[in-house]
């Protein structure tokens, strides 16, 4: 199945939350076409290990542009069960596909209540 944007909880903040299967609450989260847009030529990626803890609204990792660094906000708290780590060498897949190749972490939510407060 292919993620498109309307299936997508958003932060204020443009990083996005897909759940496929509530019953697994795991949350699929990565930023938004416009903020890839905004940010142009990519250049880095900081990612959160497997197991590591995260909240909604806090920081887990950060984006690097030509432009600017920008830090990526979770959209949900739990814990982080995968890693997109490729992604650190295949920047250009954000720009390419956001939603789909450039997912960047998948979140076992504590409180899949969470979703509900996020934009559509």
């Amino acid at each position: 199945m292919s993620i498109t944007p309307e299936q997508l909880r958003y932060c204020d903040s443009h990083e996005w939350a897909y759940v496929a299967d509530k019953s697994a609450g795991i949350a699929t989260i990565g930023i938004s076409a416009f903020a890839v847009e905004e940010l142009t030529d990519l250049v880095f990626m900081a990612l959160p290990k497997i197991g590591q803890t995260v909240t909604a609204g806090s920081e887990f990792g950060e984006v690097e542009s030509v432009k600017a660094v920008s830090p990526m906000y979770s959209p949900v708290s739990g814990t982080v069960v995968e890693v997109h780590s490729e992604l650190v060498d295949k920047l250009e897949s954000l720009s390419v596909d956001p939603y789909n190749e450039g997912w960047i972490i998948k979140v076992k939510m504590s409180d899949p209540a969470e979703l509900d407060r996020l934009l559509d």
